[in-house]
Formats: structure tokens, C-alpha cells, sequence
């Protein structure tokens, strides 16, 4: 039976998911497809594109109406969506952020934290810096949080979930110092 790329796209997420990174290769993906791992890079040339089109998909399956109008709350409604993005799914922050840091793909949300920031008229100098500021909070926090949770739902660790960072309050910290930044230039 032949599969179309969207069903091997929407198999190899489910994968990992299911089991986790670690257990998403293209021979296991081959198999529970019912075909030879080769059949996979008619689709994905790598084992890196087919992770770029997954930490996409995972972007894309996040995707959050925007309400907001004011440059700092859209800023959050962003970053909140990214977060919750990668939090739902396993292994789902340490896909995208990788996915991204290699330049391969979900590159979506920086895209749009530069159009936000270019909207509020930030200086053209800032607008790399500051997104990679806000993104790399986003990154860092899901990371931790999705392994902390992953570590204590095992049993690998005896941890409170309550110790975890308040994301809110930090997220607010980086937007209030991009605001007290832009109102003393």
C-alpha cells in the first residue's frame, strides 16, 4: 500500500508522541508503516527533513486564533502558543528547538515575533536580538518543563512539578525589559 508524504508526516508524529524521540527512527517508522525504511525517503530525502516537516506540524497542530492588539501582549499570545505547541506532544520542545537552531525549518514563530516587534516600530537592530531573546526563553522553559515531567512521570525523579518556573511571570520579565528598553531610547 502506498502512503502519500501527509501519512507518513502524520505516522512519524504520532510515533514520537507515543515513544519519544529516541524511538523515532526511519526503520521503525518504515515498519510500522509496512515498508522498507527506503520507501520513507521517497517522501523525506533525511532523517532531517523528516524532523524539520514533524517540529512544523507540531507548530502547525498549536496554532492559536490571535486577538491581541497591543505589541507586548501579542508578543505573549506567540510565545504562549510556541510553548503549548511543544508541550503537546512528546519530545516536541527538544524537536522544534533543535529543528530550529540547525535552520531546517519552524522558523514560524521567530517570524512572526519580527513582524510583531517590526509592527511596534523596534529598532531595526533589535528585532533579531529581541525575538532570539523571547524564543530562547520559550525553547529553554518547554525544555525543561516537558523533562522534568517526563523524568517524574517515570519515576526517575522525585521532583514537584510546583518547583517548575511560573512561564508568565518570566515571559512578562523579557517583554517589561524590551518595553523599559525601547522607552529609554
Amino acid at each position: 500500500m502506498a502512503h502519500h508524504r501527509s501519512d507518513v508526516l502524520a505516522h512519524a508524529v504520532a510515533l514520537l508522541d507515543a515513544h519519544g524521540l529516541a524511538a523515532l527512527t526511519m526503520r521503525r517508522l518504515g515498519a510500522e508503516l509496512g515498508v522498507q525504511p527506503s520507501a520513507i525517503y521517497h517522501h523525506f530525502p533525511s532523517k532531517q527533513a523528516l524532523l524539520a516537516a514533524v517540529a512544523d506540524e507540531i507548530l502547525a497542530r498549536g496554532a492559536r486564533p490571535r486577538t491581541a492588539a497591543a505589541w507586548p501582549d501579542r508578543l505573549r499570545e506567540v510565545c504562549s502558543e510556541l510553548r503549548h505547541a511543544m508541550l503537546g506532544c512528546t519530545d516536541g520542545a527538544d524537536v522544534v528547538a533543535t529543528v530550529w537552531a540547525f535552520g531546517l525549518g519552524a522558523a514560524a514563530p521567530v517570524v512572526e515575533l519580527e513582524k510583531v516587534l517590526t509592527d511596534a516600530d523596534v529598532p531595526a537592530e533589535l528585532v533579531p536580538v529581541a525575538s532570539r531573546a523571547l524564543v530562547h526563553y520559550v525553547f529553554g522553559h518547554a525544555f525543561e518543563e516537558q523533562t522534568a515531567r517526563q523524568a517524574v512521570s517515570l519515576g526517575a525523579v522525585d521532583r514537584s512539578l510546583e518547583s517548575l518556573p511560573d512561564f508568565d511571570l518570566g515571559l512578562d520579565l523579557v517583554v517589561d525589559g524590551l518595553r523599559a528598553r525601547l522607552a529609554g531610547s
